[in-house]
């Protein structure tokens, strides 16, 4: 079984379920007593959220791949990049380590076209949905991407930065949500992919009209995967 480096803490509420997760699935395939073995990094999130805002993600992808390396040097055969902003400095991380870095876009683009989909909605914080370096990494896969207007945008990062990365799930919240996804599945998105890794926390389970992609289970799937390969 390989070593899954987590780089984690952006935020803590979403990387709790990333472990959870792992070491659940390596137990249903290996049974018995087996769990996962894995490294986490885990972050302080504020100065990385500060930094972000300032729009210095030079500095951030330097902290970033410090903590990589670390991971490396103690024994992670892959590094997991636990949120989907970050990997704006996926490229960073790739260059500072030999091991391979799991991108979250490629596994869930994975599964997009899986199921048959080429056009979603993607929510996520304001620099996922407005910047291109998760979209195109979707489009390589021949998935077209709809964003929600510039209101339903900033409703839905407002949400992700003071409410989900704060453990607060609140029902306004999950009906504003809920809207933003219906619209653009009014416009034609096939599926929703929930491109912040708190967001699948906010849903829930609740049924929805169209495939709702949890990239935070998927990327802990994927890694599972790779794992036990």
């Amino acid at each position: 079984m390989k070593t899954i480096g987590l780089l984690g803490g952006m935020s803590w509420e979403s990387t709790v379920p990333y472990y959870t997760t792992l070491n659940r699935l390596v137990a249903e395939r290996l049974g018995g007593l087996h769990s996962a073995k894995v490294l986490l990094s885990s972050v302080d999130f504020a100065p990385l959220e500060a930094l972000m805002r300032a729009g210095d993600w030079g500095e951030i992808g330097r902290l970033l791949a410090h903590e990589a390396i670390v991971l490396e040097e103690a024994g992670a055969g892959v590094l997991v990049l636990c949120t989907n902003t970050m990997h704006k400095v996926a490229e960073t991380l790739e260059a500072a380590v030999r091991i391979p870095l799991l991108h979250i876009a490629d596994v869930t683009g994975t599964a997009v076209r899986a199921a048959g989909l080429t056009r979603v909605g993607l929510l996520g914080t304001r620099f996922t949905m407005e910047e291109d370096f998760y979209a195109a990494r979707l489009a390589r896969l021949g998935i077209d991407v709809l964003t929600p207007p510039a209101d339903a945008r900033a409703l839905v990062d407002r949400v992700i930065f003071q409410e989900l990365c704060r453990g607060q799930l609140l029902a306004s919240s999950r009906s504003a949500y809920t809207e933003v996804m219906q619209e653009l599945v009014a416009r034609g998105a096939e599926g929703i992919v929930l491109a912040c890794t708190e967001i699948g926390l906010l849903l829930g389970d609740a049924p929805f009209p169209v495939p709702l992609f949890d990239t935070a289970v998927l990327h802990a799937r994927a890694a599972a995967d790779v794992a036990l390969a």
